[in-house]
């Protein structure tokens, strides 16, 4: 017993995972108890199954790990509901086990795993096709490892609880509550690596303003949560209609930015700084400053009334990134947006909106 506890001393402070906690526990128990197979547990009480989780075997007998079968016909169940670890007749105390009849089990013994709530987690358990007496110190050990194993599920279940909760919170961090979409944050980060690798690459970077012209008279005439679903369909629109390559965040009340890679410079000369304003950088700015424009435009059903909006002013420009800030860059693309948006208030009255109920 000496010997066991040293080597259990050695290993539970190194085992980083169930695994290497149970593994030993299993060929220790095997040791003590005598039995042909251990084997850990896991029981799901809504799906009514017991899964075979790691398992160790010595014998003829095979617990085989992955084995499901239904909660309601494993000893597990019957120990627990009698209120007893062990027997070494199977077959005479519980010979209405299919499960047990098939696996052929004589001699078992078993301890629950639960919670500090009193959750049931999964069982720790031995068995062997012969019959084998059970001593009190087998049970002993049995209810020690258990615990054990019981501790390290709870601690990883924390662990795992601990960092799905960061991650949430980082999401939360960089998205856009209303739309789902990037918030500004997560924007200029997105923003600032683009740039990196775009200078790396010898590419430029596409960026767009998108600003919804008109948007405070939606508030206005049919109130702020039509507003607020106009803002979500919108958000929906341009990001079915852009690259997969393209972030597209919301950044402002009515303000959404995109941003992108763009084609190679090839050797195109800078005339007037960053902006790169022909061959087919420029080219293609001006393609996806259409097809964002022509996205926004069109029929929104919002709760009962029907907007029909002539859509939103987009400036998109290329950039060579080299020594290009975030500001900068951010700066030059509100600079098409508002040449944009100047051009569409001479050829058409803005806002250019009908309101009606909807069909």
């Amino acid at each position: 017993m000496d010997a066991l506890l040293a080597r259990l001393t050695s290993t539970v402070p190194v085992a980083r995972n169930l695994e290497q906690l149970t593994r030993p526990l299993l060929d220790m128990l095997g040791t003590v108890t005598g039995l042909e197979s251990t084997y850990l547990t896991t029981i799901d009480l809504r799906a009514g199954e017991q899964h075979v989780l790691l398992a160790r075997n010595a014998g003829t007998m095979t617990i085989p790990e992955g084995l499901t079968v239904a909660w309601t016909d494993t000893l597990c169940k019957r120990a627990l509901d009698a209120g007893r670890m062990a027997t070494s007749d199977v077959a005479a105390c519980w010979g209405d086990s299919d499960a047990a009849r098939q696996l052929g089990i004589q001699t078992y013994v078993s301890a629950p795993i639960r919670d500090d709530g009193g959750e049931l987690l999964g069982t720790l358990c031995a068995a062997s096709a012969d019959r084998r007496s059970i001593s009190p110190e087998s049970q002993s050990l049995l209810r020690l490892f258990s615990s054990l194993v019981s501790q390290f599920l709870q601690r990883e279940r924390l662990v795992a609880d601990l960092r799905a909760a960061n991650e949430q919170l980082a999401t939360y961090a960089l998205t856009d509550a209303l739309t789902g979409l990037p918030n500004r944050r997560a924007l200029f980060d997105e923003l600032q690596r683009e740039l990196q690798r775009a200078t790396r690459d010898g590419t430029c970077v596409l960026l767009g303003c998108i600003d919804l012209d008109g948007f405070k008279s939606v508030n206005d005439q049919l109130g702020h949560h039509r507003g607020d679903l106009f803002l979500r369909e919108i958000a929906q629109r341009l990001s079915l209609e852009l690259r997969g390559s393209d972030m597209l965040a919301r950044v402002g009340g009515d303000e959404f930015i995109v941003v992108g890679p763009g084609v190679s410079l090839g050797g195109l000369p800078r005339s007037q700084g960053p902006l790169v304003d022909r061959g087919e950088p420029a080219q293609a700015a001006r393609v996806l400053e259409h097809r964002a424009a022509l996205a926004s435009v069109g029929r929104f059903d919002l709760d009962g009334h029907a907007l029909q909006y002539a859509g939103a002013s987009v400036g998109v420009v290329a950039l060579d990134p080299a020594g290009l800030s975030v500001e900068q860059a951010l700066h030059l693309a509100d600079q098409r947006m508002y040449d944009v948006k100047r051009a569409r208030r001479r050829s058409i009255e803005m806002p250019a909106m009908v309101t009606q109920a909807a069909d």
